[in-house]
Order: C-alpha cells, then structure tokens, then sequence
C-alpha cells in the first residue's frame, strides 16, 4: 500500500485516502449539474489519484440523476475507480407498485438492478444501506445482499448511518448466518460533529469495519475559504444553509487558522490530516463541484502527517463535547 490507498476494513479493497463524494453531481444549480460538469469533476479527481468515488440511488435533483451522469462520464474510465452508490434511504420515495420496506429482499433486488443500468456496469464495488430500515430484519437484508456478491453484481458491502449498535448487531449477524459481512461504516464526522467517537468509531474498529465519514469539511468551514469576516457568496452553505456560517464557532475556528498557520499549512490540510490520523478511518469522502477542489482535496490527503502533540492541540481546539446521556 502506498500513502493515498488503505485497506477498507478488514477487506481486500485498497481506497484512495482521498473519496470523492458524487451528492453534488446532477443537483439542481451547482456547477456538476448536467454531464459536461460532472464529467470535468470526475476527470480531474482520477487524474489526481482518487479511486473511491461515492454516489446513491437518491443523489441528484432527481433519484437516479447522480448515478445516470456518472454512468456516462465514467465511460472507458470504470476500471480506474472503486465505484460505491447506496440504496434504500428512508427519504427516497417507494417505486410504483411496491409496497415493501425499503431494505427488504424484494428493495435490494429492484435497487441494484436500476443502479446498474444508470452506472452503466457490471458490478458495483461497494453496495451500502444508505439508513437503517427499522420494518427490515437486518438478516433479511444481509441475505438478499450476499445474493449479489455471489452473482458478482456486487464485491462489497457497507452500510451508512447505523448507530454503534446497529454495527454491532450486524456483524454478529452475519458471523452467526456465515453471510457476507459489512465491511464499511459512513457516518458524519468531522473536528465540528465529533459524535462517532463516542460508540460508532470504537464499534467500527471492534468488528474491523473500515470507517468513511461524510461531511469532512463540515460545509466547508474546515476548509479556510471561511472567516469570521467574509464568506464565498456562490457557496452552497451561504445560498441554503447561512445559519451553519452564522452560528459557527468563530473562536475555535480562529484558534485553528493560527494552528496551522505556525506549521505552515492550510485548513484542509489540517483537517484531512487529523481525520486520516483517527484508528480505523479508511477514506475522507469529500464532495467537488469544480475540478480544482477534487484536486485539492487529493493533495490534502497526503500533504501533513500530524505527531500524537499535534492531535492533542486540536483536541484542545475542538473538545468532544460532554455526553448529554453520561
């Protein structure tokens, strides 16, 4: 393994450390709307050395649209990439004429056989439960999905948004019904939503699931394009969510510009760094409506190595806020 590929998991798959989250593509007013921007997005992030790319059945301003667009752009490209969409989240609308539970044998079946056709592939290399399906037994799901692998539609499994809990259980599911087990875990993380550290990271790491977090960046606030003072106005968190910029905490922020600013890096190299440096992370899923901030967000991946002093700092900067339950 080189320093831009890890193992997921305790699985075969080698990822980029850099993952390139693919919400964005097809999503009504952003820069990868139609296919000529996805299609420079997704260029610009293989040429970087971005490997994993992550998409679902849901993304898009239409369901379906992210994986269409990208089933295109990825012509003559798919064997440079670790292909992963998800399935069944609890807001994706219910097909017409099915009455099922979202994770159900009959859902995983019809979901993966219209991801295929949109992706324009064989095989999907990472097929994820995008939210816990609370009317599914998790073993009805694990079954219908080692279906798949068996027929070779799909290599590996994952899941999204399970609580430590839930990650457990599935495991120890799958261990007792000797089926195909789960070998990634994606939830939000980042140094501003630190929750995972309390359940789902040491979860992750018992169970040798490999852990993807989305929201890295946390809108973007870990990036340095943010300041107290001034904001992109062509933003994403500025045209929908201006409330993340308002309420935002400025003083630990700051504290984290000069931080980096002593070691002569930038913010995103700071944040990849630290994440990259938690036990059991195997990829940072960053989204990119520009060619230029997939590229970047490659560079990152590889360009500071934080020491156990460094990780303490920051620590210090953004504390694991107090359990409410404890």
């Amino acid at each position: 393994m080189t320093d831009d590929q890890r193992r997921l998991g305790a699985s075969g798959l080698l990822v980029s450390t850099a993952g390139l989250g693919c919400n964005n593509f097809g999503r009504a007013g952003a820069r990868t709307e139609d296919l000529a921007g996805t299609r420079a997005v997704l260029d610009a992030a293989i040429d970087a050395g971005i490997t994993l790319l992550d998409t679902a059945e849901s993304y898009g301003s239409e369901p379906g649209l992210s994986e269409t667009l990208m089933g295109e752009a990825l012509k003559g490209k798919r064997d440079r990439v670790v292909l992963a969409t998800k399935f069944g989240h609890r807001s994706t609308p219910r097909r017409r004429g099915f009455l099922g539970a979202k994770a159900s044998r009959a859902a995983v079946r019809q979901s993966v056989e219209a991801s295929l056709v949109r992706l324009q592939t064989d095989w999907i290399d990472l097929y994820q439960v995008h939210t816990p399906d609370p009317d599914t037994p998790i073993a009805e799901t694990l079954d219908a999905l080692s279906d798949l692998v068996r027929e070779g539609k799909v290599r590996y499994l994952g899941h999204s948004n399970f609580t430590g809990w839930q990650l457990a259980e599935a495991a120890l599911v799958a261990d007792a019904r000797r089926t195909v087990p789960f070998v990634s875990a994606q939830n939000h993380y980042s140094l501003l939503a630190r929750g995972a550290e309390r359940e789902v990271l040491p979860a992750a790491q018992r169970f040798g699931v490999g852990f993807l977090p989305y929201f890295p960046l946390h809108n973007g606030l870990l990036t340095g394009k943010f300041t107290r003072e001034s904001a992109p106005a062509d933003s994403r968190i500025m045209r929908q969510r201006p409330h993340i910029y308002e309420n935002a905490p400025w003083d630990a922020l700051d504290a984290y510009r000069r931080f980096c600013d002593e070691r002569g890096i930038t913010m995103l190299e700071a944040t990849f760094g630290w994440l990259l440096a938690q036990p059991g992370l195997s990829s940072v899923i960053a989204g990119a409506t520009t060619p230029e901030q997939g590229a970047a967000n490659a560079a990152a991946a590889t360009a500071w190595t934080p020491t156990p002093a460094d990780l303490a700092e920051i620590d210090a900067i953004f504390p694991l806020p107090v359990d409410p339950a404890a």
